[in-house]
């Protein structure tokens, strides 16, 4: 209970100090009339000077931070600048605007490494002249298709050409003008996380582990605060690379899931992968940043128990009703108390109750600065 108090208590003051941050901006109209009536007092106090210097500064400063917006930066929360490539009356502009074209006779395709809803998955080289090689996997378009199996294949490049995160999947460029049709990103070494950590189990500190995690919200900070909703969070779609550095990916997946294992149709016609997905979108089809944050404490679990399959070999049924009654997932067998905490705050019924993505960042911030906190298992405090 002592965890769970100053867990509660952790992200209360992040909300308060959120409170205190959330200043209305003053547009230039107001700035006129701030500067003319502090003008009248100063000038009458003969200090007009020195309070025309501090109002220029106040007024440069929000001018940069105006600036900062416009070029995509995001300097307060929940201003969306992502940009929904269905919103385009022809999507290929898209594509265009936020995809660099490759020349083909740059890309070297070495061997296929797997297959992919539309075609295979190669990895490659990408040479271009005057850079140094760089590793790529290639996702190809297999012939035949029809236009909007062209235009739903490309969707993802327009979608990750927006993106410049650490932890989130690079886009190198597209190949759209010649066959075949090709995607180019960063080879990720490892692969997918699931599968990374299922080979090897047990290898890995629970820092580690809580590193991985942290470069996890990391790239789900930087969506949340781009206005965009991934929909399919889960450790098969995050890539690790051979530093360990882990990465967001499979956002073309966000929308296409027909060829997923793990989905199941729902009541709102749509098919979802329904253990990693929150409740709220599940029955109503309502998708945010608050059921990302479900999603991602879902990949928490899978990560503390080394690849394990979200609630075992129960089935999609079961698992709604199971959640709907209030069970949640346990906490793995070496799981630190905290960890599984905040798990549980991620997991919380209400959308609004769960913590944002910037607030399990700072939290896991802690963790790490202080790895003490971490030695407390939760099969230590069950005997």
């Amino acid at each position: 209970m002592g965890y769970k108090r100053k867990l509660l208590s952790f992200f209360s003051q992040q909300r308060q100090l959120a409170k205190k941050q959330t200043r209305i901006l003053i547009f230039p109209n107001t700035f006129a009339r701030i500067y003319i009536n502090i003008s009248r007092f100063f000038f009458f106090c003969g200090k007009l000077g020195r309070c025309q210097g501090y109002i220029k500064a106040r007024m440069k400063s929000e001018e940069k931070r105006r600036t900062r917006f416009h070029s995509g930066h995001v300097p307060f929360s929940g201003i969306k600048t992502y940009v929904d490539p269905d919103t385009y009356e022809d999507p290929t502009q898209a594509v265009e605007e936020f995809a660099k074209e490759i020349d083909p006779s740059y890309i070297c395709i070495e061997r296929v490494i797997g297959a992919g809803e539309f075609g295979e998955v190669c990895s490659g080289r990408l040479h271009i002249p005057g850079r140094i090689d760089v590793a790529v996997a290639i996702k190809t378009l297999k012939g035949g298709y029809m236009e909007h199996q062209r235009r739903d294949f490309l969707r993802e490049a327009s979608i990750i050409g927006q993106f410049n995160s650490p932890n989130i999947i690079r886009l190198e460029g597209v190949v759209t003008k010649s066959r075949p049709v090709m995607i180019v990103v960063e080879y990720m070494e490892n692969g997918a996380l699931d599968s990374f950590l299922r080979k090897r189990d047990g290898q890995f500190t629970v820092l580690q582990l809580v590193g991985m995690l942290r470069g996890i919200a990391v790239g789900m900070t930087y969506l949340s605060d781009m206005g965009y909703v991934h929909r399919d969070l889960a450790a098969r779609n995050i890539l690790v690379d051979k530093n360990l550095v882990c990465k967001v990916s499979d956002f073309g997946m966000s929308r296409v899931l027909e060829d997923d294992t793990e989905a199941a149709y729902t009541t709102t016609g749509g098919k979802i992968p329904i253990r990693w997905t929150a409740p709220e979108a599940i029955a109503y089809g309502k998708f945010s940043s608050a059921s990302d944050v479900w999603s991602y404490a879902i990949v928490m679990w899978e990560v503390m128990s080394y690849g394990e399959r979200p609630y075992w070999e129960m089935s999609n049924q079961d698992v709604i009703l199971s959640i709907e009654e209030g069970y949640r997932l346990p906490a793995p067998m070496g799981c630190p108390v905290t960890l599984h905490q905040l798990m549980l705050h991620c997991w919380q019924k209400e959308a609004g109750q769960r913590p944002r993505f910037s607030d399990v960042l700072s939290f896991l911030d802690k963790l790490i600065i202080n790895p003490g906190s971490l030695l407390t298992l939760v099969n230590d405090v069950q005997r």
